[in-house]
């Protein structure tokens, strides 16, 4: 199997407890799970790199993630796959959900790296996202303030189109 890396921001613990349910689930080791606060943007140990964070207010990064993204856009992710996940709030920011996803999209999209790891956006009730590529998610998207009754169903089967191609 691919060596995986998992690199998440967190402010009120959702995408971290996200980032761990994903590491648990592929296998993957805790010290092969780094917080973007401390991280190094160093990816050459990885084959698979999954980025985590949050939409926080009208749309912006996790605190961790405004300078952390900096980082990312001078690294390189040439020839990786990388797949996107977060958490974001549907209902309050239903004009911004999931928009820091969209950015990050916006950093790796043209550093060599493969995006894996799309999700329909049907099912998802929100107004607009710049996390929408192509009429889909650029990742999986969770909302546990509004929707964590289906978070087990779509981190599944998120996790069943992940492990296809990685």
């Amino acid at each position: 199997m691919a060596k995986i890396g998992i690199y998440y921001g967190s402010t009120t613990g959702n995408t971290q407890d996200l980032a761990e349910r994903l590491a648990k689930a592929l296998d993957v080791a805790s010290a092969d799970v780094h917080d973007v606060a401390s991280a190094s943007a160093d990816f050459r140990a990885y084959d698979v790199v999954l980025f985590g964070g949050s939409t926080m207010g009208m749309g912006d990064f996790q605190d961790d993630w405004e300078s952390y993204i900096d980082d990312v856009k001078n690294a390189d992710l040439n020839g990786k796959k990388v797949a996107l996940f977060g958490c974001g709030d549907s209902s309050s920011y239903s004009d911004t959900f999931g928009d820091a996803l969209g950015k990050i999209y916006e950093v790796i999209k043209n550093k060599g790296c493969e995006v894996i790891g799309r999700v329909s956006i049907e099912g998802y009730t929100f107004d607009s996202s710049e996390a929408i590529v192509d009429g889909q998610f650029v990742g999986l998207l969770i909302d546990e303030d509004n929707e964590s009754n289906l978070t087990d169903q779509r981190v599944a089967l998120w996790l069943e189109d992940l492990r296809k191609v990685i």
